[in-house]
């Protein structure tokens, strides 16, 4: 099962034990925070969780796995996490 905003907002809730009003906001300003980070730095790091990076993808070659028909993929942008060694050591 995945973890959804939902889940998050309502984990807050129960542990600062303030209304779920507020916690839904609280969830969606940081979010937005993220996702405004990104397009000013293209790096969101969290200490002792992990950094998330925004990476331009060069054109490249590719195959339609349907098909079999080569084509060019254009350049584009992606996001990649890297867990922070914290985050990797409590997870083994």
């Amino acid at each position: 099962m995945s973890l959804k905003k939902i889940d998050i907002s309502e984990s807050v809730c129960e542990v600062l034990g303030i209304p779920k009003k507020d916690c839904s906001r609280i969830v969606e300003s940081l979010f937005d925070l993220i996702k405004d980070d990104f397009g000013k730095s293209k790096e969101v790091m969290i200490s002792g969780f992990g950094k998330w990076t925004v990476e331009t993808k060069k054109k490249r070659r590719g195959r339609n796995p349907q098909t079999g028909e080569a084509l060019t993929i254009n350049v584009g942008r992606v996001v990649t996490f890297k867990a922070s060694h914290k985050l990797r050591e409590s997870i083994t």
